[in-house]
């Protein structure tokens, strides 16, 4: 062996090789990463938002912010908007109306007198007449009068009452008027007479206590 160093060396470094072959050998068979076991509990910060993530073979990469939960359902944060009211229809009854005031109510009828007349022509001659108003007492009470005829254009000469006290009378603006001087006892008749010139024999009108006289 002293003659021969160099089958020393050739042993020692075939030796250095087969610890080195073992060395890798053993190095190889372990595991680079630890056993997946149950996920750890992910930390957070406060202020820090939970992104979770999964690990692929080439490392940990982020998830989208999309994907679901298992187990949570998305919520939205928008509130559903409130249905805004139809509006009702017009009623046909919006219309307003002209409010007309009543009609007023008929005027009565003009109640009749107790002493009834009744107009006639006595006498004609050229230029005038002498015309009379025959008055009778309907009622059961004395009462008074007027007579009160219209003659356009005429002119009275005079008016007086036959046998009983004299009245009141007038002419103006063709209108003749007798203001009895005296009540008419019940039943009791009396002639109002009168001359007219320049006019009709017929009055416009005549009444007594306005009651229309009648005519014969």
């Amino acid at each position: 062996m002293t003659s021969s160093p160099w089958i020393l060396v050739a042993a020692g470094v075939l030796v250095m090789v087969v610890l080195l072959v073992v060395a890798l050998g053993s190095v190889r068979g372990r595991s680079t990463f630890p056993s997946a076991g149950p996920a750890d509990p992910v930390m957070s910060l406060p202020g820090m938002p939970l992104t979770p993530t999964a690990v692929s073979a080439t490392g940990p990469s982020p998830v989208a912010a999309t994907a679901p939960v298992p187990g949570l359902s998305p919520r939205s944060t928008m509130l559903p908007a409130r249905p805004t009211p139809a509006a009702p229809p017009p009623s046909p009854r919006g219309v307003a109306r002209p409010v007309l005031p009543p009609p007023p109510p008929p005027s009565p009828p003009a109640p009749s007198s107790a002493v009834a007349g009744r107009y006639s022509v006595m006498s004609s001659f050229d230029g005038g007449f002498i015309s009379e108003v025959l008055l009778v007492n309907t009622a059961r009470t004395p009462h008074g009068w007027t007579v009160r005829a219209v003659f356009p254009g005429g002119r009275l000469v005079t008016a007086w009452v036959e046998g009983a006290e004299q009245g009141v009378f007038g002419f103006a603006d063709g209108v003749f008027t007798y203001r009895s001087g005296f009540d008419l006892a019940p039943g009791q008749s009396l002639p109002v007479r009168f001359h007219i010139e320049r006019a009709g024999t017929r009055p416009a009108s005549c009444t007594v206590d306005g009651t229309p006289c009648a005519e014969r």
